[in-house]
């Protein structure tokens, strides 16, 4: 499951390689795109077993049978729950993009039965990797570690900056970045292929929304408003929908992998009852830069960017689910903090500025915060400044963003199977 356009069915083409690289019989591997209008008015059994004929197969052991976007077919989910129990030895993968039918289905009809896994847009990890541009981050020795407390350290902080840019305007999407022609013109690729075709099309005929321009309209005001506090009454009044139906989008949107949401805690890291306010992230802040124009390192929406940047990197993560932010009356206010069994792992405060590090008295709401919770691992973002300091005593990290942003993005993507203490040890 994923947002269109992350490599879905390249990945399935992979899996693919690599059965027919171990010995497969390729007779027994089926690949079957299901938006094709050609399967329409087909169940899956019955392309399954039109399969079986045609091969000649007394059986459909050790087959493997590979579904391209499986929502477009009606009670897919019970015909694939019927599939997988009558043919006990045969493998069947499925993939989607609107994630929406994929998940909401497959927890009423699948439980024990179907395994998700998800594939969210590039981490700047990944960016990078793709570009052949790691060598902007290396291992820190264990003196630097000594000194800094950080496992990675960037060999050229202006470069790694500008990737990052780079990132912020058109990195989330692989295709986007393998082919200049359309990185010549990101936007327009971003939001014809992914924004558009989710929101007019996918949405739309899986839920039966008619006023698509609705739909439309509040997801405008959501990417506009990445990483801000928002309300169903603000929504309700800046979008002109109702918060009834403003519920019912934020669930198919949220589904759909085109927004994330973090909900709110108070000074004393306790939730609220009533989810009044929350903060909406676009999952790759690339969309937003597709609707409103690319950004520089001046772009007064930078601290913004940035911080759906770094909270997209936990799209990757098992972890993400005690992710909050903090908020109370007086303005007090923390980023991102990290509850596990209702104790603060970690809070950090998200910035595309040098001017903390030399004025730590300025950030009374994290200071506030991390003393009332005797919180021990507490960090700042920069532009391209880091070191260690206590201030009131209060340790803080301060950790150019982009570098952070790298960190979380990697010990997402190849450590899943971590504790967060492992990540905490990593980026903090």
């Amino acid at each position: 499951m994923g947002p269109r356009r992350v490599g879905k069915t390249v990945l399935m083409w992979h899996a693919i390689e690599k059965l027919l690289h171990n010995g497969v019989d390729p007779r027994r591997i089926c690949y079957i795109s299901l938006d094709s209008p050609t399967y329409t008015d087909l169940r899956i059994d019955e392309l399954v077993r039109h399969f079986r004929e045609r091969q000649g197969f007394s059986d459909l052991k050790d087959c493997y049978f590979f579904l391209d976007e499986i929502q477009y077919h009606r009670n897919w989910e019970i015909h694939l729950k019927k599939l997988v129990e009558d043919y006990r030895d045969t493998r069947f993968i499925a993939s989607g993009s609107a994630a929406a039918a994929l998940r909401l289905k497959s927890q009423e009809s699948g439980a024990g039965r179907f395994t998700d896994f998800y594939l969210p847009p590039l981490t700047f990890y990944e960016f990078l990797y793709l570009l052949d541009k790691e060598d902007l981050v290396a291992t820190s020795s264990p003196e630097e570690y000594r000194q800094r407390g950080v496992r990675y350290k960037s060999n050229d902080i202006g470069r790694l900056n500008q990737e990052f840019i780079n990132y912020l305007n058109f990195g989330g999407y692989p295709e986007v970045i393998a082919s200049p022609a359309i990185r010549a013109n990101p936007a327009r690729y971003i939001r014809s292929d992914i924004i558009d075709k989710v929101l007019l099309r996918d949405l739309p005929s899986l839920y039966g929304i008619h006023d698509v321009q609705e739909l439309n309209r509040l997801f405008t005001v959501l990417a506009y408003n990445t990483g801000n506090e928002l309300s169903l009454e603000s929504l309700s009044t800046g979008a002109g929908v109702a918060k009834n139906t403003i519920k019912k989008y934020l669930e198919y949107l949220e589904a759909a992998f085109l927004i994330t949401i973090l909900h709110r805690v108070d000074h004393n890291a306790k939730r609220f009852r009533r989810a009044n306010f929350f903060k909406a992230y676009l999952t790759n802040p690339s969309m937003r830069c597709a609707l409103f124009g690319p950004v520089n390192t001046d772009s007064p929406v930078m601290g913004f960017l940035t911080e759906t940047a770094i909270v997209s990197q936990w799209m990757h993560s098992l972890f993400k689910d005690p992710l909050f932010y903090a908020r109370w009356d007086k303005g007090g206010e923390v980023d991102m903090v990290y509850l596990r069994e209702n104790q603060v792992d970690w809070c950090v405060e998200i910035k595309w500025s040098n001017r903390y590090i030399n004025h730590p008295d300025e950030l009374r709401g994290l200071l506030d915060f991390a003393k009332r919770k005797r919180v021990d691992a507490v960090g700042v973002t920069t532009i391209d400044k880091a070191g260690s300091i206590e201030y009131s005593g209060v340790p803080i990290k301060f950790i150019e963003s982009s570098l952070y942003c790298y960190i979380v993005g990697r010990v997402s993507t190849r450590a899943l199977g971590e504790r967060c203490s492992g990540m905490l040890e990593d980026a903090h």
